[in-house]
């Protein structure tokens, strides 16, 4: 997915957060691989997630930041 406001493919916080509240399940797959070879990628995401962890409908992030947890990637 390329996202929106950007011209490159790297995962920045502004890409993750993008593909976690627009991305389809291709978009998700790509995140997951990523996130599987990189744990400094996971740390990113949990640091997109987290703002969102008050807020009842985020479900996508509230996912996002359990299976991040769960693979046990980060502390």
């Amino acid at each position: 997915m390329q996202h929106r406001h950007l011209n490159h493919q790297d995962f920045t916080l502004a890409a993750i957060d993008d593909v976690i509240s627009r991305g389809k399940m291709g978009d998700w797959e790509d995140l997951r691989a990523a996130v599987m070879n990189d744990s400094r990628l996971a740390e990113k995401v949990l640091r997109v997630c987290r703002p969102y962890a008050g807020e009842r409908y985020a479900q996508r992030h509230h996912f996002w930041e359990q299976y991040v947890q769960g693979r046990g990637r980060t502390a």
